[in-house]
């Protein structure tokens, strides 16, 4: 019986691209342990660790949080899935964290989701929540049964160009809509810049070592049977051996 090598891989994406819903499906078929950086600093900072202290203060004061800390966060809980395969969410960020990471084990692959920003836009924009239950609705993809007009805009009569903007209504509770600062288009296309600026080069750091793996495509749905595909050649789909328990 051939034994397999474990699997180290980091998944990147820009917000919107689809990194979440790809990342639960890798777990839910190949049983991988998904380790976010994102969730892994909100559970540090909620839990008032050393490390969440000081990674909250620079955040309040409207900073990135430096490397040596992602880095230590990060590769502290990494030790302690040696005997797991794993996939790695929002690290590295830079080409700093790379190097560290890099330093204490040895990456497979780097899957890329390279998606249009003009889509992640469109997708992003027309995300609204109910604040209280915390839905989602989409504008596009997913919309609340009831818009009602917000404010009138460019509006004219006599055939002329006129514009309307909508708030949705909650399904459940007829309650309006709200649409998060971060999904606001000018924020949208800050955020979308600024990963770019960031993560450029350690896309290009992985390109250079051989272990970037770019996905191609505007649909979450179509980019999925081609990321399968190519984590079938490294590890079994457990999904239908252990469909209860996953991970």
């Amino acid at each position: 019986m051939v034994v397999r090598p474990l699997l180290r891989a980091v998944i990147m994406g820009p917000p919107g691209s689809g990194k979440g819903t790809i990342s639960a499906r890798i777990i839910k078929h190949f049983g991988v342990k998904h380790l976010s950086s994102g969730d892994l600093l909100r559970d540090n900072m909620q839990k008032k660790t050393e490390v969440g202290i000081l990674a909250k203060s620079y955040i309040d004061q409207g900073q990135l949080i430096p490397d040596h800390i992602m880095t230590q966060l990060m590769l502290s809980e990494i030790k302690g899935l040696d005997q797991y395969n794993w996939l790695l969410d929002g690290f590295p960020r830079t080409v700093a964290q790379a190097e560290a990471l890099d330093k204490e084990c040895h990456i497979d692959t780097v899957i890329d989701l390279d998606v249009p920003f003009e889509t992640i836009k469109c997708r992003l924009t027309a995300r609204w929540i109910h604040p209280a239950s915390g839905r989602v609705y989409n504008l596009e993809f997913s919309p609340p049964k009831v818009q009602q007009a917000l404010e009138l805009s460019n509006f004219s009569v006599a055939g002329k160009e006129a514009s309307l903007k909508y708030q949705g209504i909650d399904d459940i509770t007829g309650e309006p809509l709200v649409q998060r600062d971060d999904d606001k288009p000018e924020t949208v296309s800050k955020r979308l810049q600024a990963y770019d600026a960031q993560t450029k080069p350690v896309l290009e750091y992985y390109r250079k070592k051989g272990l970037l793996k770019s996905f191609s495509g505007t649909e979450t749905n179509k980019i999925w049977p081609h990321i399968y595909a190519f984590l079938q050649t490294k590890l079994p789909d457990v999904s239908q051996k252990d469909a209860t328990n996953p991970r």
